[in-house]
């Protein structure tokens, strides 16, 4: 039932990519992945089926909702320069830890932690706030979040942590 629910993380995300940003059926799929989201990992433990595919699975979803989110987000949003740049270092931030994840362990790491969950919250919030705030005030918290998650993910894959408890 889990997987079930995270699959439907990508149809919503894919959906995502059929509506104008902003319009109501763009934010009934938004929400319905984010609730996906939610949802999945508490069946998973409340039924006893969480498993590695799962939490792959989990993580192609996520990935699919965020770029599905940017490519519907970004060309309309007013991104300052220095807000990209911010962005484009977290980016690397991460991409650098996903390479060492596989260098270190021979296998693509996600690492569950308290802050990459606060990015998660903070990032889905975002796009429910563009229509009324700009982006110049509230992407500098979520950034702060990101940039802190990323740097202690990086940390615990160096040190053979992925478990949030470690």
């Amino acid at each position: 039932m889990a997987n079930l629910i995270t699959s439907l993380r990508i149809v919503f995300s894919i959906a995502l990519l059929a509506f104008p940003a902003f319009s109501p059926a763009f934010y009934v799929c938004y929400l319905a992945a984010g609730l996906s989201d939610v949802l999945d990992g508490a069946v998973a433990r409340k039924t006893q089926t969480a498993s590695a595919f799962g939490a792959k699975l989990d993580t192609v979803a996520d990935i699919l909702f965020a770029a599905a989110c940017m490519i519907k987000l970004l060309p309309g949003a007013d991104v300052p320069a220095w807000l990209g740049v911010w962005i484009a270092v977290i980016a690397l931030i991460k991409l650098i830890n996903v390479i060492s994840g596989f260098v270190c362990r021979k296998q693509f790491v996600a690492v569950h932690s308290a802050a990459n969950k606060a990015t998660g919250v903070l990032l889905f919030a975002l796009p429910l706030t563009m229509p009324f705030v700009a982006l110049r005030y509230t992407a500098p918290a979520v950034c702060a979040v990101a940039t802190f998650a990323a740097v202690q993910e990086g940390h615990r894959i160096r040190k053979n942590r992925s478990d949030p408890a470690t």
